[in-house]
């Protein structure tokens, strides 16, 4: 319990201060991390993989994919705001079911487009608020999320449900045209990778969960730089 308020109190306080880059009103709910880990959650547990958690926060996602590591497993983390980073070193060193996975997990402090990996992963998972950034920051994440998947690996990540037709319905001029650009850009990637869709209602605010699986043609559109949507 002590823990969970610590965790709630440290969310919040970053809330007030950086919404921009937090997104969110609440933690994330034990429904969301379940449906956020769906496809970890059902791999083959004898084969090692590689995953990447991008903008944990105060890590209730994280800690329902420490429950499914397997002892081969590799975890990277990378979350830019220091705060966030200090609160998952604190559990690292203070929780029992942490501390056990603390030698298969990375934290990298720094934004994904400054990320860089030698080996893709299998599992990408983002909690990283794709509404709350420029058109051209969002094209820039979509193509680093499909960069470091490896061919046959799956994203996932949410968005809460109808933030953008509200949005797109409010606004006028350059923010309708960012929102516009998003909605398009998202939706042709789901159109072109999209395997799985899940609404999650037990969450504030309710969510829907985008499941994505890189393809071999994905892989090509990438090595030739091409972009899917330009809007």
């Amino acid at each position: 319990m002590y823990r969970t308020l610590q965790s709630h109190f440290a969310f919040f306080s970053q809330v007030r201060t950086q919404f921009a880059t937090t997104g969110a009103i609440a933690p994330s709910s034990r429904f969301l991390a379940a449906a956020m880990t769906r496809f970890l959650a059902v791999r083959n547990t004898q084969i090692p993989v590689r995953i990447l958690e991008i903008g944990p926060g105060t890590a209730p996602v994280t800690n329902r994919i420490l429950q499914l590591l397997s002892p081969d497993d590799q975890l990277h983390l990378v979350e830019l705001n220091p705060d966030f980073v200090k609160l998952i070193q604190t559990r690292f060193h203070s929780e029992a079911n942490w501390a056990k996975a603390h030698h298969q997990t990375t934290i990298h402090q720094l934004s994904l487009q400054q990320f860089q990996s030698e080996e893709p992963f299998d599992f990408i998972i983002s909690s990283l608020p794709l509404n709350n950034f420029s058109a051209t920051v969002v094209d820039e994440l979509v193509h680093a999320y499909f960069n470091l998947l490896r061919d046959g690996g799956t994203l996932s990540y949410f968005e809460y449900m109808y933030v953008r037709p509200i949005r797109k319905g409010l606004t006028r001029g350059a923010e309708q045209q960012r929102i516009t650009h998003i909605e398009h850009r998202l939706a042709e990637q789901y159109r072109a990778t999209g395997v799985q869709r899940d609404n999650v209602w037990l969450n504030l605010p309710p969510a829907w969960v985008q499941h994505h699986r890189k393809s071999e043609v994905t892989a090509q559109e990438l090595k030739t730089n091409k972009v899917l949507v330009n809007a």
